[in-house]
C-alpha cells in the first residue's frame, strides 16, 4: 500500500510540473521586456513544430538562434515556407534573451523579400517592423 500511495504522489508531481515545463520552453520569460531589432542573414531556417526556428548571421559575424510563432500561427499572418529560405536577408523585431551570453532571439515579426509577417499577432509591439 505505500508504494502504491508513493507512486501516485509521483505521479501527480509529474504530471503538475509539465505545463510548466512547457511555459519555460514555449514562454517569453527567457527574453528581455523591451523590444528590439534584429537583422541578418538567414543561414538555415525550419518550419517545423513546436516553433519555427532560424539562425540568422549578423553584420559583426554572430550567429543567433531565432524563435518564431508555431507554424499554424505564422500561417495565418501568411508566412510560409515560400516566404524565406536560406541566404535571405531578414528583419526581425522581437525580444532578445535575458541572458547577454546568449544570442538567443524570439521573433515577433520578420521581414524578408520586401514583405513584414507579424508572427504573433496577439503581442503589443512598441517597435515597427523595419
Amino acid at each position: 500500500m505505500r508504494k502504491a500511495t508513493i507512486a501516485i504522489c509521483a505521479g501527480a508531481v509529474t504530471l503538475a510540473t509539465i505545463p510548466g515545463l512547457a511555459v519555460a520552453h514555449h514562454g517569453w520569460g527567457w527574453t528581455q521586456n523591451q523590444e528590439s531589432r534584429l537583422s541578418g542573414t538567414i543561414q538555415s531556417i525550419s518550419f517545423g513544430n513546436p516553433h519555427m526556428h532560424l539562425q540568422l548571421l549578423d553584420s559583426d559575424g554572430s550567429m543567433w538562434e531565432v524563435d518564431l510563432a508555431p507554424p499554424i500561427v505564422a500561417s495565418r499572418s501568411g508566412f510560409g515556407s515560400e516566404h524565406a529560405s536560406a541566404g535571405d536577408t531578414a528583419i526581425i523585431t522581437g525580444h532578445r534573451a535575458r541572458d547577454m551570453d546568449v544570442l538567443g532571439f524570439k521573433g515577433e515579426t520578420i521581414t524578408v523579400r520586401g514583405r513584414t509577417f507579424d508572427v504573433y499577432p496577439q503581442r503589443e509591439k512598441s517597435l515597427s517592423p523595419s
